[in-house]
């Protein structure tokens, strides 16, 4: 999608390292700098930041709530420089604010990673698409959805639709195991089965 975008892309790398309160691994030599530059982790930035002006992108963090920049929010960028990233704001409550985006050190709270790492980056990931879970709470003039399966989770097909401010904004494209198109979908319910003790 990003080639798409006209204009130069501009490729921002992440500072990887241990973090150094982790004594244990502090020195291992095999958590070398291009081991941990190759570590995706979800709900952080991957080391190589691809970007171009006009590119949607969500913010990871929450920065500033009263200014608008909390974990969910989407922008667009603006201008980029070398340490600071310009966006405007396109969801919530300050749409249309431009703000400034500085590298963060963002330190991963996933607790599979047999060590603590640190990655100096700046706090967004690309966002032409998003997931239920990361739309709530949007509010959006056209949303499409792709269901390759069955939404697994109680309420999730609602909340995805529900995103959308009029009917004629969604359009939703349901497909069977094997890529063909379908005209309907399961909404899982879940029954609470009660026994008398």
């Amino acid at each position: 999608m990003i080639s798409i975008l006209e204009g130069e892309e501009r490729v921002y790398l992440s500072s990887d390292s241990i973090d150094p309160q982790d004594t244990r691994n502090k020195d291992n030599p095999a958590y070398s700098p291009d081991f941990l530059n190759s570590v995706r982790i979800s709900g952080v930035p991957n080391h190589a930041l691809r970007l171009k002006i006009g590119c949607p992108v969500m913010l990871l963090r929450n920065i500033d709530a009263h200014g608008g920049l909390m974990n969910g929010t989407r922008l667009q960028i603006t201008q980029m420089a070398d340490h600071v990233i310009q966006a405007r704001i396109i969801t919530g409550t300050r749409v249309g604010k431009i703000v400034l985006l500085p590298r963060m050190v963002l330190i991963p709270s996933d607790s599979r990673l047999p060590f603590k790492m640190r990655r100096r980056q700046f706090p967004i990931n690309v966002a032409f698409a998003m997931t239920i879970n990361k739309s709530q709470g949007q509010s959006l003039s056209n949303v499409g959805l792709y269901l390759p399966r069955p939404v697994f989770s109680h309420g999730q097909l609602y909340v995805a639709m529900s995103r959308v401010s009029s009917k004629s904004g969604l359009k939703i494209l349901i497909t069977d195991p094997k890529g063909k198109p379908e005209k309907k979908t399961r909404n899982v319910v879940f029954k609470e089965v009660f026994q008398n003790i």
